[in-house]
């Protein structure tokens, strides 16, 4: 039997300001079709590690395996080209734009007018967008609406789906149900899950942990900068996880002191 190997992985990653040590030697895996949690309290890491992976930062100690082959990623563009997308709670949408024009956004598809001048493809994007949110299952009434007129939920699918459309092969989910009404947190889910199943791999930050147990294969608790711990989701418990992030076994030695 053919052993499994990582799509992402990460080993002893240090990240430093100035005195601070945000990330202290984390080293984490990530398998192709696997939703990874990365859980801790606030100014615990979660975020200095996603931009570490994502080219935001550059690690100041450690090394980044992607496809069994080390990388150097030294900007956004580098883990793009990689196939490592990253959406964060803004979702950097053009909220003036219509859903197919972002979905392009920035590799618009051009067509010769006259056999001169170079326009926009407006069919071309539209026919694409549609077939991508198709594949993923994504109800949006019209991809002509402008993203300032729809719910939390369906930009957020919009975002997602413009990352699958460029061929990501890992997707990294910041809080992506901060906000949301239950309904459309269940569409998100759904929407990790449909993920999950085409072969994409996930790296979710979220404080709510129901949503985690929903849709996470495995769970990997960051704190004060350290891993802490790692569970299968099918091994443990909200109350375990829990302990690890806020350091249970820290909080009984406080009350003996």
């Amino acid at each position: 039997m053919e052993e499994r190997k990582p799509l992402l992985e990460v080993r002893d990653i240090v990240k430093r300001f100035g005195g601070l040590v945000a990330v202290n030697r984390v080293s984490m895996e990530v398998y192709p079709g696997e939703v990874v949690a990365l859980l801790g309290d606030n100014g615990a890491g979660k975020s200095t590690l996603i931009k570490v992976i994502s080219g935001v930062y550059r690690p100041d100690e450690g090394r980044i395996f992607f496809e069994g082959k080390e990388v150097k990623i030294q900007n956004p563009m580098d883990a793009i080209r990689l196939g490592i997308e990253t959406i964060y709670q803004d979702l950097a949408l053009a909220e003036n734009l219509n859903v197919y024009s972002n979905i392009f956004l920035g590799r618009e598809k051009l067509k010769k007018w006259l056999g001169l001048v170079s326009v926009l493809d407006h069919d071309y994007m539209l026919e694409e967008s549609r077939k991508i949110l198709d594949r993923l299952g994504i109800e949006i009434a019209s991809l002509k609406s402008k993203i300032k007129n729809l719910s939390g939920g369906q930009r957020q699918s919009v975002a997602i789906s413009r990352s699958i459309y460029w061929n990501a092969k890992l997707l990294i989910m910041d809080e992506p149900t901060a906000a949301l009404g239950v309904a459309e947190q269940r569409k998100v889910l759904d929407l990790i899950r449909t993920l999950r199943e085409q072969g994409v791999a996930i790296i979710i930050i979220s404080h709510q942990l129901y949503d985690v147990f929903q849709v996470a294969d495995r769970m990997v608790v960051l704190r004060r900068g350290e891993k802490v711990g790692e569970r299968l989701r099918e091994e443990t418990t909200p109350e375990e996880i829990t302990s690890l992030i806020i350091g249970a076994e820290l909080v009984e030695e406080d009350r003996r002191a």
